[in-house]
């Protein structure tokens, strides 16, 4: 009975030097500060492997996704918004697998997940084999918030999307040309046929050389994920991709799957992005927050954090699985990789924007 009572005063006390750092107030406005962090994807990406006019590419791109995120939550937004926001401009662009510039399945055809899920209130929203929505990371907001459900997947999500008066867009809208290609090595290597190009794609085009060998390196499992704490002290997190190239049998990873790939409550939001079968058999995006509260009492909570993520990482790589997430952990961002580089960005209220590739920035 007495450690019992201990550890609970441990507990507290650790939890009241965290409160500082996550819901210090901003004199002017009697707010709690803001704090953001991105990912677009984590692989193989190493210097030189890429050429100047592509990373700058992905840098801008970063950039101005955080730069829109912070310039809202500074605003007072709401988490959800911010996360809805900042994810839409991801699924737009085409450097990220997610909506437009997705990759295609064996079939060839596009097929989308999203998730987001909300920390104060555990809502959470999920869409899977999506294949005519514009934007799914709004769609699944939308089962989040006029549903009573936490997953819709394919004819199904797609009618509740009709009937909620989302943009809808044709399987041409996602078609990007390296893509196409990609899939297109990818079932060669496999011994599978080619399917038809998509109906209203344009006619081939050349890529510019190496660029499908950078998409091959930049690792075929990439999500976009958006985590964010917004100014009521709100964690929510976000994450949206077009799964795996060359896809098969309805083939669903861990994006929309809560718990695996998205996760926020109390204290903690994380996206994951990944080796999607890894990261569902291992809870990997709940495992690590609620690890990472164990481990607060001991550690502090930064610590706590990182030394939590690295931790499953490392577990996961000695198990065959490989990627990476992005976390907020009482409002403070930590990232974690198995893979030589992970598209990322951050920024706080009283922290500068900060935006890497590669893993020794």
């Amino acid at each position: 009975m007495e450690l019992t009572m201990i550890r609970a005063l441990i507990a507290l006390f650790v939890l009241a030097l965290a409160a500082p750092a996550a819901q210090a107030r901003n004199a002017s406005a009697g707010e709690l500060e803001w704090s953001i962090i991105i990912h677009g994807g984590a692989g193989v990406i190493e210097r030189g492997a890429m050429d100047a006019q592509t990373e700058a590419a992905y840098r801008a791109a970063l950039q101005a996704a955080l730069e829109l995120g912070g310039a809202m939550l500074s605003g007072g937004a709401d988490g959800v918004d911010v996360v809805e926001a900042v994810i839409r401009t991801l699924e737009d662009d085409p450097l990220f697998n997610a909506g437009r510039g997705a990759v295609f399945t064996a079939e060839g055809r596009v097929e989308l997940d999203a998730s987001i899920m909300a920390g104060n209130s555990r809502a959470a929203g999920a869409v899977a084999g999506v294949t005519g929505v514009r934007h799914p990371i709004s769609l699944a907001r939308a089962v989040m918030e006029h549903s009573p459900h936490v997953m819709l997947i394919g004819d199904g999500a797609e009618a509740f999307a009709a009937e909620r008066g989302l943009e809808t867009a044709e399987q041409s809208f996602f078609f990007t040309e390296r893509r196409w290609q990609g899939l297109e090595r990818q079932l060669e290597g496999l011994g599978l046929p080619v399917p038809p190009r998509p109906e209203g794609a344009p006619d081939p085009e050349p890529i510019r050389e190496g660029a499908l060998d950078l998409m091959e390196r930049e690792h075929r499992f990439g999500t976009v994920d958006v985590v964010v704490m917004d100014t009521h002290g709100v964690t929510v997190a976000g994450t949206s991709t077009g799964g795996t190239t060359a896809k098969r049998w309805g083939r669903v990873g861990d994006t929309p799957i809560i718990g695996a790939g998205t996760w926020a409550d109390e204290r903690c939001g994380l996206s994951a992005t990944g080796t999607g079968e890894y990261f569902i058999r291992f809870n990997v995006a709940a495992t690590i927050c609620h690890e990472a509260d164990r481990l607060m009492i001991e550690h502090g909570f930064e610590a706590a954090a990182q030394m939590a993520a690295d931790r499953m990482m490392e577990r996961l790589e000695a198990d065959g699985g490989d990627g990476g997430i992005v976390m907020l952990f009482v409002g403070q961002p930590v990232w974690a990789m198995n893979t030589p580089g992970m598209y990322r960005a951050s920024w706080g209220e009283r922290r500068e924007p900060y935006v890497a590739i590669y893993g020794d920035e």
